[in-house]
């Protein structure tokens, strides 16, 4: 888990890097910032359980939100045809960026839940 924790916090931040030219950098620096130090927190071996349920809320609950936007992930897929993410971001197709950030908030929680698990594990041995 600490190699694995040390790869999330240098994504986590490199991440929260990259959303400087992101039309609302205010609402995803610190998004990115929080997992970071969850995952932090995971490799020195603190366990705060409030905050875990905090992170799924807020992830969980905006990853809801883009999946069911008017032009989120489901638009994306069904109205979209899946075209590709990896092309540039364009204000006619906004539905590439809401994917692209549903995928980051998937990345969090995966990260969030892993540690999560890991801590019950060492708390139950």
């Amino acid at each position: 888990m600490r190699i694995l924790n040390l790869f999330f916090i240098i994504l986590f931040l490199a991440s929260a890097a990259l959303q400087y030219n992101d039309p609302d950098p205010y609402l995803w620096v610190p998004i990115y910032l929080f997992g970071a130090w969850l995952c932090y927190q995971a490799l020195k071996g603190k366990f705060q359980p409030a905050m875990y349920y905090i992170g799924w809320a807020v992830y969980g609950g905006y990853a809801l939100y883009l999946f069911f936007d008017r032009s989120g992930v489901l638009s994306w897929w069904r109205d979209h045809h899946a075209e590709s993410i990896v092309q540039s971001m364009k204000a006619t197709r906004p539905w590439i960026e809401e994917t692209r950030e549903f995928g980051g908030l998937l990345l969090l929680l995966f990260a969030i839940s892993l540690n999560w698990l890991w801590a019950r594990y060492k708390l139950k041995s």
